[in-house]
């Protein structure tokens, strides 16, 4: 968003991601006079993956909405001005009066249901909400489907996946292209790690057990502490470092294809708390309900595909990011243990690193693979 006279503030539609080129607006949830916050859900944007809650982060009171539901625009469009709070102005001459979007009493749709309409070609207005307060939930828009003559559904599935097969292809092209890429693999032991997490679950509920995954995640955000040139962006030429770990994590949708949101702040995070946000990330990305910030803002992505049965993975980065981590599956091999010298049957993982060369290089590359690879030896200080 830029301040433009001192008055008018531009809220812009935002970059959800390396593979985002365009989006269509499916709701506001404001309309022109309403106070917001920063941090506050204000509009319902489709991309080729969700449909996504985007927030906005600047306080004031809304002046125009200029793009109407429905309506694909490009990311970078202005879709709404705002004034600063307790400032009022007529429309200025430098920005053309849109379309004031007529909003009525907001229903509550889930952002399931929300997106499974758009799939399927319901209108979303025409279908009876029989949740809390009469919300729509994904029920009622598959039985408003199921309701609709066959011949009249549109195979708006497939479209869909071929929409985000296609835009995927265009990000990763652009990866392979402007990025100079280069891979390093470490294989880890993970015996103590493990043993640890096998006596912390047997202490804690069923809900609340930890998974491998957690530990993987924590190793990787403190190890960007001591290498902060994998964790940050290339633009406009220049790296810029970022002030914090914000983890995208790879999700293989139910659909087809990848989606990759992120965990905030995961190095300040304890282990309790990031297994309850990767739960919830995990099924809100599945059911197409990811905020704007958890999109637009990952600063290096984490790849496990440990649970597809692969040994170890070399992903592309998700550009403007400059490293990617992946884990493969454990597997239990010979090992020669460091502290005995025997020979010993050891949970091993491999890790893999892809960097970008115009940042890092292979040296620290290594080090940085070594410095996750010895945080998790000690498990009990993640």
């Amino acid at each position: 968003m830029n301040r433009e006279e001192g008055i008018v503030i531009e809220f812009k539609l935002p970059s959800l991601g390396a593979d985002m080129d365009e989006g269509k607006l499916i709701e506001w949830l404001v309309k022109p006079g309403d106070e917001v916050k920063r941090g506050q859900v204000v509009a319902i944007v489709d991309t080729s993956k969700a449909a996504v809650d985007v927030e906005i982060w600047q306080e004031g009171i809304v002046h125009q909405l200029l793009v109407q539901a429905g309506e694909k625009i490009p990311v970078g469009t202005v879709l709404a001005t705002l004034l600063a709070p307790g400032e009022t102005a007529a429309p200025p001459a430098s920005i053309a009066a849109g379309p004031v979007v007529k909003t009525e009493a907001r229903r509550r749709i889930s952002p399931a249901a929300r997106k499974e309409a758009e799939t399927l070609g319901v209108d979303i207005a025409t279908v009876e909400g029989t949740g809390p307060d009469a919300a729509v939930t994904l029920a009622d828009v598959k039985r408003a489907a199921s309701a609709k003559s066959p011949a009249l559904q549109p195979d708006s599935s497939a479209d869909k996946t071929a929409e985000m097969r296609k835009a995927i292809a265009a990000a990763m092209s652009r990866s392979k292209r402007e990025i100079p890429h280069y891979y390093l693999a470490e294989t880890i032991p993970l015996d103590k790690a493990s043993t640890w997490l096998t006596q912390q679950n047997a202490q804690r509920p069923l809900t609340a057990r930890l998974l491998l995954a957690v530990l993987q995640l924590k190793a990787v955000a403190l190890a960007t502490k001591r290498f902060p040139e994998m964790n940050g962006f290339w633009q406009d030429g220049a790296y810029l470092p970022a002030p914090a770990a914000h983890l995208g994590v790879a999700i293989s949708l139910r659909q087809g294809g990848l989606i990759a949101p992120a965990i905030h702040d995961v190095a300040d995070k304890t282990l309790a708390q990031l297994m309850s946000d990767l739960t919830d990330l995990v099924k809100r990305a599945r059911s197409g309900s990811l905020r704007s910030s958890e999109m637009s803002d990952p600063t290096l992505t984490v790849t496990n595909l440990g649970e597809q049965g692969v040994d170890s993975v070399f992903g592309v980065i998700y550009p403007p990011q400059v490293a990617l981590v992946g884990f493969g599956k454990l597997l239990r091999r010979p090992w020669v243990d460091d502290g005995s010298g025997e020979i010993r049957a050891l949970p091993l993982v491999v890790a893999s690193l892809a960097a970008d060369h115009r940042v890092s290089d292979g040296h620290s590359g290594a080090l940085f693979l070594a410095e996750i690879r010895e945080l998790l030896q000690h498990p009990e200080n993640l």
